[in-house]
Parts: structure tokens; C-alpha cells; sequence
């Protein structure tokens, strides 16, 4: 791709791409237009642009000359999934969770007054993005703070699902006001065909008059800053000359750009919900995508599992956070749609809802990724463990999430949670334990955090013994001298595990955790008597995690650093933490120890 790519050009290139390597394509789809406009109006390296999200970047990657080629995107030791300053300077700050953009923007643009500079910094924020708290406090701030600021609002409509609640309605009056938008075509179209871009400020005052007339000054305006649009985010120069506007404008300037999320792929652009992230896919036939695996995930056990305990009870209901598929429960919201409760990208918010809540008597399960709880910490802890408040946890994506890398690994969430008092924190290890510990979380009481990885529960040749609350299950070897005390998915790795012990001349038992908060202390005493070596296996952080819980000799989980993007087997080998990696860690202490 020589020279600057054409819209179509870059979109031909993600697609390629994506089919091959799987990533976020409706969303990096949509900004084609939006990218080579700012790539154009702004200098990529002088000037900061940064990204609200990372989903919208493909097209921004291949106009800023990366470090490595974007064929290796979201593969391991190749280009990022998201927007990464270590890896371009065109990137001007990490973008993997929505809301952040304004706010970093706004601490650069006062430190570039406080040293006198004059590059222009820019934020693109998601229409959906835009009810945020951070954002909107964000907001609240940028008169005050400083004169110069550009806010881009990348307008579809929809985060993963449909943007929801009051900012969607308005941003959707502004869009769909016919007298101003009609006034507002006929001037552009006499514009174009006179081109009259030397008469940009006057056009543009001129609409600023005409806005304000029919939709009666702006929210934005409110807050200090200057509204231009609605802008069509797929006409590259009517994009250029309201960027050019922002630009040249000494004031704090909000270009409120529509885009069509998957713009471009038809497919996507019939259902931009199923490709905002998606697999690799054949071109040739790309409605194969849909099929998926044959076995359901955790997300739709999950889903069927809460549905079965709505039924029963009519207090239970789900609380998400613009995830509501992502999360399992789109089944749920059809047979319930009264019962499910979509707070957008809010999670703190999400939280604090749920609950209230459960205050009131409700029964509510926040369905929420394990990286994206992190973002709700001081809620979890403020209003809801401090009253111990009946408000179950289902996290999702919990450990490595895999090509989604840094940002989206789940690895945190146990030691997050493990320091707060009121709250249990357990892990299945397969379909049937995640349907016996929900409901058992609802019998409980109190704050339940249930966490289960992304993918497919994969079937341990193993009964499962009942539920007892607090008690782990020995599951082989009771009485082996090594002990592999294993959180959910891990089972099956340290069953893999003993095998290869075995072969070394050690007996190994494994113990399935389940609980990771009240842990089965008493068996753990029992093994310790009988002098177990014990080693634990978590798919999290080891630093604050299960094994330091239990005393763990040996503990295997991720390492304390951001584990980077790859598949799980390949971040697994690379970070020594394979059934291989295990027994061999395993023998080597026993052998340091004279065993």
C-alpha cells in the first residue's frame, strides 16, 4: 500500500487482514474516513490523537507506518490489537478499555499550556463512550482547565450492542432534526460546488447561527465548547474541513462526527453486533463465521444457568455493562427483557445500581469481563461489601483472554477481590460446578464473585461431588506426598500433570480449589499433618493470588508483569506455565529438597 490508501483501499487491507487473524473489524470499519482525515488535518506524530477504544484503530495503524507489518496483527510477538505508544508514536495513549481518551487529552492539552507548546491534541470518543463517567467528568473540566481542546464524537450509535439511555437520544435529536439538517445540506452542497474553501469560517459561523436556531445551543456548548456537525463520518472532505475548522479555532471544539459501524463489509454491516469482534473467516464465505463451536461456552452455560434461577425466582435479574451478548445473556433479556438492565459503559455505575438493588430486595448478578470489573474496585468495596449486600459477581473472561493481549486479560480479578472483607470468591471447573455454585451463591447471601475463562468448559473424567460451601474436592491420590490444588479450568492441567509425575516416579493428588475465598482450610491442614507438598495452578496473577492464599510451595499462574497478546498456548509456553512447565517445576523443588 503506497502513497495515501484510498477508503476502499484500507478497507480491502483489514478485511484481508481480519479474516486471517481474527480482531475488531465493524468498529475499525466504520472510522476508515475519520482515520485519513485526521491523518491528513493533523500531524500523526506532533500532534496527539488519541483513541478511545482500540476497536477503531486498524485503519489509524495502517496510516501511521507501524513497527511490524499489519499482517501479524494480534499475533504473538506482532502488532498490538490496540492502540500502543510503545509501539508508534502516532499512538498517544493506551486505548483498551472505553472512557479514558477525554480525560488524557485534557492532561496533556494543561501540561502543553503550561510549557507554552502548540501541538494540537485530539480525543476520539465513542458515541457510546460518551455517557461514561470518566468522560463526562472530563467534560465538566475542559473550560476550565484549558482553551484548547478537540473532542471528535465517532457517532454509530451502538458499543458492542446499541448505545442506550438519555445521551443516545440526544446525540440521535441532533442527528435526526430535519429543518437544520435540511438548511444545513443545501448549504454544504452550495459549498462543494462552488468551493468555497476559502469562506470555511464564514460557512461554518454561519451554521453555528442556523444551529442555534433550530436546535436551540447544543449540550456541548454548555460546557464550554464549540459543537460542529453532524458531520457525514464517510465524506473524506466534508471530515476534513470541519477537522480543519476545530483546528483553526482558537476555542474548545466538539466535531460530532456519523459513521456506520462495518461500513464497507456487508455482512457486518447487517449485523454489526456479531462482527465487532470476531475469528478468522473465510472471505469467500463469511457468513461461516457464524457457526461457532458445536459445545456451549461458559458465557451461554452462564446464560442458561441464570435464566433457570429467574424462573425459580422473581427478585433474580441481570445487570451489564454494554455487554450484554459478549456476556451470554442475550437469551435472557428476550424471555426477561423487564429483568435485564443495561447500564452502556458504566461499569461503576453498574455496580452501585446492582446494589441498590439488592438494598431493596432484588437479586441481582452483575454480569461483567474480568478486566472491566477492575474498573468498579471502590464500588465493589464501598457499596457492596461493606454492607455485605446479596450481589453475585459473574465474571467472565477471567485469566488469558489470549490475541486481545495486556489490556483484556482477565488476570487481576482474584487478587483485586481477595482483600475485601464479606465478599467469596469461587471457580468451576466445569458446566454443571458453574450451575451448582450460582445457585448456591443465591442461597448464600452476601457478595458471590463466580469467575469462569473465556472458551469452552472442558469435561474432566471425574464425578462431581455435591456443593458443600467453603470445601474443595479431592478429585485423585488423597493421600499423595504432592498436592495440586487447582482453580477451575487448571483441573484438567494438573490432571495432565500428575501423569508426567508419575513418569518421574512422583504421586501427585489433585484437589479441585472451587473456592478461593473461604478456602477449604481444614483439608490444607489435613495434607499439611500429613506433610503434602502443595502446589497451586490458577489461571491469574500469582502475585496476590489463590496460592498465596493457601501457602502454595509451588505456584504456577501468570508472572507479575502484562502479559502480552498470542494464544493461550503460546503465552503459556512462553511464560512456563504448561501441564510440562508444571511437573517439571514440581520435581525440580522436591529434588532441591532432597525428595
Amino acid at each position: 500500500m503506497s502513497g495515501r490508501p484510498s477508503p476502499e483501499e484500507l478497507r480491502r487491507k483489514i478485511v484481508e487482514v481480519v479474516s486471517k487473524t481474527g480482531g475488531h473489524l465493524a468498529s475499525s470499519l466504520g472510522a476508515v474516513e475519520l482515520s485519513l482525515a485526521l491523518a491528513d488535518v493533523f500531524d500523526p506524530e506532533i500532534d496527539r490523537i488519541l483513541w478511545d477504544v482500540g476497536h477503531q484503530t486498524y485503519a489509524w495503524k495502517l496510516l501511521t507506518r507501524r513497527r511490524k507489518p499489519f499482517s501479524t496483527l494480534r499475533q504473538f510477538g506482532g502488532e498490538s490489537p490496540f492502540a500502543n505508544p510503545d509501539e508508534s508514536e502516532a499512538d498517544a495513549f493506551v486505548a483498551g478499555h472505553a472512557g479514558n481518551a477525554l480525560a488524557a487529552a485534557l492532561g496533556m492539552a494543561v501540561a502543553r499550556d503550561a510549557r507554552g507548546g502548540g501541538e494540537n491534541i485530539v480525543a476520539v470518543v465513542g458515541d457510546a463512550s460518551l455517557a461514561n463517567g470518566e468522560t463526562l467528568e472530563a467534560l465538566n473540566n475542559c473550560a476550565a482547565l484549558t482553551k484548547k481542546i478537540i473532542l471528535v464524537v465517532n457517532d454509530n450509535a451502538m458499543a458492542i450492542s446499541p448505545s442506550r439511555g438519555a445521551m443516545a437520544r440526544f446525540l440521535g435529536k441532533l442527528i435526526s432534526n430535519v429543518r437544520y439538517n435540511r438548511v444545513k445540506a443545501a448549504a454544504e452542497a452550495a459549498g462543494h460546488r462552488l468551493k468555497l474553501t476559502f469562506l470555511r469560517k464564514t460557512y461554518h459561523s454561519i451554521e453555528q447561527t442556523v444551529k442555534s436556531i433550530w436546535l436551540g445551543n447544543a449540550f456541548f456548548e454548555r460546557f464550554g465548547l464549540r459543537y460542529v456537525g453532524p458531520v457525514d463520518g464517510h465524506d473524506l472532505e466534508a471530515l476534513k474541513d470541519a477537522l480543519t475548522v476545530a483546528k483553526e479555532d482558537k476555542r474548545g471544539v466538539v466535531v460530532h462526527v456519523i459513521t456506520e459501524k462495518g461500513k464497507g463489509f456487508h455482512p457486518a454491516e447487517a449485523n454489526p453486533s456479531r462482527w465487532h469482534g470476531t475469528g478468522p473467516f473465510n472471505l469467500a464465505d463469511p457468513s461461516a463465521q457464524s457457526a461457532g463451536p458445536s459445545k456451549a461456552g461458559w458465557s451461554e452455560v452462564f446464560g442458561d444457568a441464570l435464566a433457570e434461577e429467574a424462573r425459580r425466582d422473581h427478585r433474580v435479574c441481570a445487570v451489564v455493562a454494554a455487554m450484554k451478548d459478549g456476556t451470554g445473556l442475550a437469551d435472557f433479556a428476550r424471555e426477561f427483557p423487564r429483568r435485564l438492565f443495561d447500564m452502556g459503559i458504566s461499569e461503576s455505575c453498574a455496580v452501585t445500581f446492582a446494589a441498590g438493588l439488592a438494598k431493596a430486595g432484588a437479586r441481582p448478578v452483575v454480569a461483567i469481563y474480568s478486566t472491566f470489573l477492575q474498573r468498579a474496585f471502590d464500588q465493589i468495596m464501598h457499596d457492596v461489601c461493606i454492607m455485605n449486600l446479596p450481589v453475585v459477581f459473574a465474571i467472565d473472561r477471567a485469566g488469558c483472554v489470549g490475541a486481545d493481549g495486556r489490556t483484556h486479560h482477565g488476570m487481576f480479578d482474584i487478587p483485586m477481590l481477595r482483600c475485601l472483607p464479606n465478599i467469596s470468591i469461587v471457580q468451576p471447573r466445569d458446566a454443571a460446578a458453574l450451575k451448582a455454585m450460582l445457585q448456591a451463591a443465591f442461597v448464600r447471601g452476601g457478595p458471590v464473585a463466580i469467575r469462569w475463562p473465556r472458551g469452552t468448559p472442558e469435561d474432566v473424567p471425574v464425578s462431581n461431588a455435591p456443593l458443600e460451601w467453603g470445601c474443595a474436592e479431592q478429585l485423585i491420590a488423597p493421600n499423595a506426598r504432592v498436592q495440586l490444588w487447582a482453580l477451575g479450568d487448571q483441573v484438567p492441567k494438573a490432571m495432565a500433570a500428575t501423569k508426567l509425575l508419575s513418569a518421574r516416579g512422583i504421586e501427585a493428588g489433585v484437589v479441585d480449589a472451587r473456592f478461593v475465598k473461604p478456602f477449604d482450610a481444614k483439608l490444607l491442614a489435613r495434607q499439611r499433618a500429613a506433610g503434602a507438598f502443595v502446589a497451586s495452578l490458577e489461571n491469574g496473577a500469582v502475585a496476590g493470588g489463590f496460592g498465596e492464599a493457601i501457602g502454595a510451595d509451588a505456584k504456577f499462574g501468570w508472572p507479575d508483569k502484562f502479559v502480552c497478546h498470542g494464544t493461550p498456548a503460546e503465552l503459556e509456553r512462553e511464560f512456563s506455565f504448561t501441564a510440562e512447565d508444571v511437573a517439571k517445576g514440581i520435581a525440580s523443588m522436591l529434588g532441591k529438597a532432597g525428595g
